[in-house]
C-alpha cells in the first residue's frame, strides 16, 4: 500500500464558523487530523486541501506544507468532497506521485484516535474492499424504532414486521462517523465512493465518534476538552 491522507479543510463553514482554526483544548480543530496523520505518515504523503488563506498560514504554523490552494469552484457550498478528493490526486499524479490509496481524515473527529485510523487500514489490506469506514451504532434501528408511511400514510416499520420489541434484539445497524475513509484510489478514479459496494467497516464508540457540525457539538466537545488527551 502507498496512501495518501488528505484533509479537506474549506474556509466557509457554516454550522460552526471558522471551524477549522478554531482552538479546542488550546489547538486549533485542524490540528487534531494533523496529528493523527502525521502517526501514521511522512509529511511528504499529507495533504491538506484548502481555499483559505487563514487556515494555510494555521497549517504551516504546525510545520506542514500546504501542497496547493483550492481552486474556488471546489470550496463553494455546492461542491462535493469526491471533487475535492479528485483534484488533489490528480495535482499528486501530475508531480509522479502516485499513490494506490487515500485515506480521508476529515477536521471534524477530533476524538478519533490514531488506533481507529490503523485499525482501518489494516482491515483495507486485508481484503477486497474498495473503501473501508469507521461506523457507530446506529440512533435509529429500522426493525425497532425507525418509521416510514405506507400507501395509507400510516407508518409502518421500516424493516421487519414489527414483531421486535426489545432494542437488543433486532439486527445492529450502523452509522458512519466521518473520523476515517480509506479508499482504493483506482476504483475511486472510476466512481463516487458512495456508490461503492464492496465497503468494510470499523466500529468506533459514541464517544470517539463525536462529530463536529454545529455549536452544540462544539460545546459537548469543549466540555471533554480537560479530559481530551486521555481520549486520544
Amino acid at each position: 500500500m502507498k496512501p495518501l491522507f488528505i484533509i479537506p479543510a474549506r474556509g466557509g463553514s457554516k454550522g460552526i464558523p471558522r471551524k477549522n482554526i478554531k482552538p479546542l483544548a488550546g489547538k486549533p480543530l485542524i490540528g487534531y487530523a494533523i496529528d493523527t496523520a502525521r502517526q501514521l505518515a511522512d509529511d511528504a504523503d499529507i495533504c491538506v486541501s484548502t481555499d483559505d488563506d487563514e487556515i494555510i498560514a494555521t497549517v504551516n504554523a504546525l510545520g506542514l506544507d500546504v501542497p496547493f490552494k483550492r481552486p474556488a469552484h471546489l470550496a463553494s457550498d455546492g461542491a462535493g468532497t469526491y471533487e475535492v478528493l479528485l483534484h488533489a490526486i490528480e495535482y499528486y499524479q501530475q508531480q509522479g506521485k502516485d499513490y494506490d490509496t487515500l485515506v480521508l481524515l476529515q477536521t471534524t473527529s477530533p476524538f478519533r484516535r490514531t488506533k481507529d485510523v490503523q485499525a482501518c487500514i489494516d482491515k483495507f489490506a486485508t481484503g477486497d474492499y474498495q473503501m473501508v469506514v469507521t461506523v457507530k451504532e446506529a440512533s435509529c434501528n429500522p426493525y425497532y424504532n425507525c418509521f416510514e408511511p405506507n400507501e395509507e400514510g400510516f407508518l409502518r416499520h421500516s424493516k421487519g414486521d414489527g414483531t421486535i420489541k426489545r432494542r437488543q434484539d433486532a439486527p445492529p445497524c450502523y452509522e458512519y462517523n466521518g473520523a476515517v475513509y480509506v479508499m482504493d484510489i483506482a476504483s475511486l478514479l472510476k466512481q463516487s465512493y458512495g456508490a461503492f459496494s464492496r465497503v468494510g467497516y470499523v466500529v468506533m464508540d459514541e464517544l470517539h465518534s463525536l462529530d463536529l457540525d454545529t455549536m452544540l457539538d462544539w460545546q459537548i466537545a469543549t466540555l471533554l476538552k480537560d479530559e481530551i488527551t486521555d481520549l486520544l
